[in-house]
């Protein structure tokens, strides 16, 4: 059995938990919110910035007034543009950079570009180039054949444009249509 002065001597050799330091904790709280916030404004102006560099590019073309009627319409989603043939470099100018929700259509007048809450385009057939079924552009990468990538011409710059349709069996068909439009373009210049 314990006696009682050596239950004395246990309870004093105890001490309390340690304090917690919350001056500490709210200092390096706030400086890593500081350095987060840095981070953010500096990936933004670099954005700002690309954007000034690409300033060069002519303003995008709009829809005619009676584009025809639609030969194809797609529902999906916007991925970006770049550079053709350069899938990483991002072009921001007019918007292009923004991705979003897309509509589609397809006319003898060309390809119909309708972004809620972005920037929508008009892309005239005779500058369209290419159409084809790609794994990746700008960031997104997806399985073989899940990207449709329209590679047209603005101004003196050839650009590549993704979209992924909601239902990707739709994609084969929009490059056989595309690219034949396209044939038949260049076959009457």
């Amino acid at each position: 059995m314990t006696s009682l002065p050596h239950l004395t001597y246990i309870a004093a050799e105890q001490k309390s938990a340690e304090v917690t330091d919350w001056a500490a904790r709210i200092g390096w709280l706030v400086g890593l919110a500081l350095f987060i916030a840095l981070v953010y404004w500096l990936m933004r102006e670099g954005w700002k910035w690309r954007g000034t560099l690409q300033g060069d590019l002519p303003e995008l073309p709009a829809v005619p007034d009676d584009p025809g009627p639609a030969r194809l319409s797609m529902s999906g989603r916007y991925h970006g543009s770049t550079t053709a043939g350069q899938w990483l470099d991002r072009i921001v100018a007019h918007g292009l950079g923004t991705r979003s929700r897309v509509e589609l259509t397809l006319t003898d007048a060309g390809l119909d570009v309708v972004r809620p809450g972005a920037a929508d385009f008009f892309v005239p057939v005779s500058q369209l180039r290419e159409a084809r079924l790609d794994k990746g552009i700008a960031g997104k990468v997806l399985t073989e054949g899940g990207l449709l990538v329209v590679t047209w011409e603005h101004g003196d710059k050839l650009l590549d444009s993704g979209f992924r349709s909601d239902v990707a069996a739709e994609h084969t068909e929009w490059v056989e249509t595309l690219n034949h439009m396209i044939n038949k373009t260049e076959g009457a210049r």
